[in-house]
């Protein structure tokens, strides 16, 4: 090849390359936000009980409060998206986000609290949504899997730096308490109030990105996508339009009773796809962040040790989000989520051993010595797991797996069977940790771990390299 000739062209593609990468790391902020708005809490969970006088679940309603906002947030933004697109999407996602930050933070009472933390749900469900749908219909199929893998990493870093932000707030208090004051507010509602800076600049990001050309197409706006796919994609832009076109022919804006079927109630594609929501959740991972520095308080560390131990674990959880990365368009999505479900059925299976063998001393099991130390180690690694394949690859396979036609409105139905999910779990903790210790629960979410291999052996196809409109 001549190189004179070729020059160009890999400037063009480095100018494509960065303008790909530029505007999904704009959208996948809103996975930043998802992270951190669900993380936050962590670190104000026992102030919360505190300030409010409230029993463990009244706490455990105050905490999965924000998931219920979540699941009908999911399902909204599917609907709205495809009516007033992506974009447009995005910054009412913002709104929301912003004014649930200002609004926990100085909440007065639970029920107020719990109001905002809904609010702030329906934001994270709205992200939860936008980001994989927007980073999927503008990426090349050969990068799609990298590129739709920036939302989970947004996440875990913002559950990373939310964490780290409570660990700091509570570090410049006079004695290290989340109730004590700082400046004219108490520690624990900063932690709240810290959402603002990355939602406003969430919202100012997301207005400078192109709309999503799948969604252009549809609108019947075919120059408007011509733009925005010269600048994205490697096909021509015409031959992508007709594909497009061709996958939206005789059909209207995706909706609910599309994805029904009459034997099996929804189409198999669209079970697929809430089987994987639901047992991403019931594997246990937003335990280890909701609740984890409560739990190795019970397990006799300090406060502030513990909070340390949940920081040093979501700093796992953004490392290990670098190997789906590199891998995902490598290998495919199979192999990770079925090398993840092995791993973390042993992990949450050695917890569970550990915690079941621990002496109880005033009623919560203490670890000492080498159970102490596998214990950490054990969850670490239930998280490295999960981090390299259900974290990330499931959120990038519901982006993809679905047609052009209903996509967004099942994605947006997986997402809200994600959050409901999601508050289960986070519901039912509290009080399995009351009654039994960890032990019982750390068991069954090894179980979940363990029927997810089969889940993904029988019933999930790869997408690794196929398009969007050649999606069932």
């Amino acid at each position: 090849m001549d190189p004179s000739n070729s020059a160009p062209e890999l400037k063009r593609q480095q100018r494509r390359l960065r303008f790909i990468l530029q505007i999904a790391i704009s959208a996948a902020l809103g996975g930043f936000l998802f992270g951190y708005d669900t993380a936050v809490i962590n670190g104000a969970v026992g102030a919360i009980g505190e300030v409010f006088e409230v029993s463990s679940g009244d706490l455990g309603r105050a905490v999965a409060a924000a998931l219920i906002g979540s699941a009908f947030g999911a399902l909204a933004a599917g609907w709205l998206s495809d009516r007033i697109g992506r974009r447009r999407s995005m910054v009412v996602a913002a709104g929301l986000f912003l004014v649930s930050a200002i609004g926990s933070a100085l909440a007065q009472t639970l029920v107020g609290l719990i109001v905002w933390r809904v609010i702030g749900g329906l934001g994270v469900g709205f992200a939860s949504v936008l980001a994989p749908a927007y980073i999927a219909e503008v990426s090349p199929a050969d990068q799609r899997g990298r590129l739709g893998s920036l939302q989970q990493l947004a996440i875990v870093v913002g559950i990373f730096l939310a964490l780290l932000f409570d660990y700091a707030i509570v570090q410049v208090t006079p004695d290290r308490n989340p109730v004590s004051m700082v400046g004219p507010l108490a520690a624990w509602r900063w932690m709240l109030m810290s959402e603002v800076l990355p939602a406003g600049l969430y919202g100012v990001l997301v207005l400078g990105i192109p709309e999503s050309p799948r969604y252009l197409v549809q609108k019947g706006l075919p120059e408007r996508a011509r733009a925005v796919i010269e600048k994205t994609l490697h096909e021509p832009a015409q031959q992508v339009i007709e594909r497009i076109q061709h996958s939206l022919e005789n059909t209207d804006h995706g909706k609910i009773t599309d994805l029904l079927d009459q034997r099996s109630l929804l189409l198999p594609v669209v079970w697929t796809g809430v089987m994987l929501a639901i047992f991403q959740q019931f594997v246990g991972i937003n335990v280890i962040f909701y609740y984890s520095s409560v739990l190795w308080q019970a397990v006799g560390f300090s406060t502030t040790d513990s909070l340390m131990v949940t920081v040093i674990t979501s700093v796992t959880n953004v490392v290990t989000t670098f190997v789906a990365i590199a891998f995902i368009d490598r290998i495919g999505r199979k192999p990770l989520l079925l090398a993840g479900s092995v791993v973390m059925t042993l992990t949450l299976g050695a917890m569970s051993w550990t915690f079941a063998g621990a002496t109880v001393v005033n009623g919560s099991p203490q670890l000492v010595g080498v159970a102490s130390v596998v214990a950490l180690l054990a969850a670490n690694l239930f998280v490295f797991a999960f981090g390299f394949s259900w974290g990330p690859v499931m959120w990038v396979m519901l982006g993809e797996m679905f047609n052009n036609r209903i996509r967004a409105v099942a994605l947006g139905l997986c997402a809200m069977v994600n959050w409901i999910a999601n508050w289960f779990i986070a519901r039912t903790f509290p009080p399995l940790l009351e009654a039994s210790g960890p032990a019982l629960a750390y068991g069954l979410y090894a179980t979940a771990a363990a029927i997810s291999f089969f889940l993904v052996i029988f019933f999930v196809r790869e997408t690794r390299g196929k398009e969007l409109e050649d999606m069932a």
